[in-house]
């Protein structure tokens, strides 16, 4: 869910309240979208995000840590020599548009005060963060450089005047009166909510259906009535920030919307609501970009032993015929009399069959009736052979696959920090070239798992890797503590730590292991539990892998609502 104009406005009147007068102390750039200014303040410390992020582009205050490259991009070079030490102006919504200005006073290379300001473009796919001097209305420079080849009607690019998106003619909700708000829609033409969201500015299709709804379909006064209501909260600044958990989707909202339903969670401002809610989402999205590579790596390796798997069942059928080349020398030897030389079959009774029936056995004329009997005994042996090797194989490729399934869920869900485990553990098992003839390997750090508390207090454990998952389960855990698993799906070890726990702490654990696998999207997940003294680890076998005994099976539905109440223990 991207922000809207509304939620736009709540985000510029809080940092309004908080930023204004505030020193720029520094400014990072953890990704190419993102920037974090740390500033300074009677009021306290802050830090601001301003992303321009194809899918999660926003700005407001966060309380999250970043991973900052080790040498600066150019655009944070840029913005550190024109903003930093600098004091925040002011802070703008143009209209009800998704652009901000950011104006920051700072001085030039001569000592001579002057105004920057950063130019926030929250527009999707389209989103921007733009340097440029308003007083000559020239760009300095953009995270994202626009040229003629992206976009013919408007570049972003150094030296260039700065110009607005393309406008889309649409009137500003906070000053529409009864007539024009009444007059601009067509109410024989149905589809309220999109011809408000059509041509009325800054309002989203959820916002538009919320005053539908308050408002009804048929009844024009009402409709008036509810939008206008709406519009007066968001002019006297009354908002209602709060993550909305709705079936089959989790949304943040800066108004009540009515219209939905689910479980509510209220914030104080509308910076802590974004900030839970996007907790994670960049951070994960950007590791996923960063590890493509990886991804397809493993993907390709999945799909590889998939085909050597089809291969090897194709051979294994043709290998049931062993037995019947044991017969067929058998009753060669038995019936040998009845042979001679230059025969190119055999009938003869097949008394290993209770019926007895008669049994045509081809023979090669070429060969005398003994080396006939040996040809079907070495064929059998082959076969023999091939169908045992090839079990072997499945079993062992069946295993690699379920391992580099359990990579990619675990993958999905990694920080900076776990992929750099999942990678050390990929290189030890073979999957990945170790980087650099003789580097000399990094000492490494005892992995650590997460960990939860539940609703009764009750430590519970979740590995985030094969190496955590490892470590949890063989190392950390006591003999007597709860270990659960996604019955039969890849996902992470959990541990309940200690014996007394009541039904609500089980069903919490089970749910983060439904949570940390590939099941997280199921209506109904099976987790299976036992005690960790009934969890073995075969020799030989790769990392996360085990076996169990005496467990019983809950069926949980994973709900990211019931996730983050848990409290989680920040390492």
């Amino acid at each position: 869910m991207s922000l809207d104009g509304i939620a736009l406005r709540a985000v510029i009147h809080e940092l309004e309240q908080t930023l204004t007068g505030s020193r720029v102390a520094k400014i990072y750039q953890p990704s190419d979208t993102d920037l974090i200014f740390h500033l300074r303040s009677r009021g306290g410390n802050r830090k601001l995000l301003l992303s321009a992020h194809p899918t999660y582009s926003r700005l407001h205050l966060t309380e999250q840590r970043a991973d900052n490259p080790l040498t600066p991009p150019m655009f944070c070079m840029l913005l550190r020599k024109h903003c930093e030490g600098g004091s925040i102006e002011g802070i703008y919504q143009v209209e009800m548009e998704r652009i901000v200005h950011l104006d920051i006073r700072s001085r030039n290379e001569l000592g001579d005060e002057v105004i920057r300001r950063l130019v926030v473009e929250v527009m999707g796919r389209h989103s921007n963060i733009i340097l440029m001097d308003p007083a000559s209305g020239k760009i300095l420079d953009g995270i994202r450089r626009v040229t003629p080849d992206i976009s013919r009607h408007r570049q972003v690019l150094p030296g260039l005047t700065y110009r607005k998106p393309p406008e889309q003619h649409k009137k500003n909700p906070l000053t529409v009166d009864r007539e024009d708000f009444l007059r601009s829609l067509d109410f024989n033409q149905g589809k309220l909510d999109k011809q408000i969201v059509n041509r009325l500015e800054g309002i989203g299709p959820r916002t538009a259906r919320e005053i539908v709804h308050r408002g009804g379909i048929g009844d024009r006064e009402q409709l008036w009535s509810a939008f206008h209501e709406l519009m007066e909260n968001v002019k006297d600044h009354i908002y209602q920030p709060q993550i909305i958990y709705a079936p089959r989707q989790t949304l943040f909202t800066a108004i009540d919307l009515t219209h939905l339903e689910g479980e509510r969670e209220a914030f104080s401002s509308i910076s802590r609501c974004l900030d839970s809610f996007y907790t994670g989402k960049a951070e994960r999205d950007r590791t996923r970009q960063r590890n493509l590579d990886l991804f397809r790596h493993l993907k390709n390796a999945i799909d590889k032993n998939e085909k050597k798997i089809e291969k090897l069942k194709e051979e294994q059928s043709q290998t049931e015929q062993a037995e019947t080349y044991r017969i067929y020398g058998e009753l060669l030897t038995s019936f040998m009399h009845q042979v001679k030389r230059g025969d190119e079959e055999l009938k003869v009774i097949n008394y290993y069959q209770e019926e007895a029936p008669e049994e045509t056995i081809p023979l090669d004329p070429r060969l005398t009736p003994s080396e006939n009997a040996q040809r079907y005994f070495r064929l059998y042996n082959k076969a023999k052979s091939a169908r045992k090797w090839n079990a072997e194989q499945m079993e062992k490729t069946e295993r690699e696959n379920q391992y580099l399934e359990s990579v990619l869920v675990q993958l999905q869900d990694a920080g900076s920090k776990e992929v750099e485990e999942i990678k050390e553990e990929l290189r030890e098992e073979g999957w990945l070239r170790t980087p650099g003839p003789a580097r000399r390997k990094k000492r490494s750090q005892k992995p650590r798992p997460d960990t939860y508390f539940s609703s009764e207090g009750v430590p519970i454990l979740v590995g985030r890797n094969n190496k955590q998952n490892d470590f949890l389960t063989h190392r950390i855990a006591s003999p007597t503590d709860t270990w659960l698993h996604t019955k039969e799906i890849p996902g992470s070890h959990v541990v309940i730590r200690g014996k007394e726990f009541g039904e609500t702490t089980l069903h919490e654990a089970a749910m983060l292991a439904a949570w940390h696998s590939k099941a997280r999207e199921s209506g109904q997940a099976p987790v299976d539990y036992t005690l960790i003294k009934h969890v073995k680890k075969p020799s030989g076998t790769p990392p996360g892998f085990v076996i169990y005994e005496e467990q019983k099976t809950l069926f949980v539905t994973p709900d990211e609502h019931q996730i983050r109440k848990l409290e989680k223990k920040e390492e």
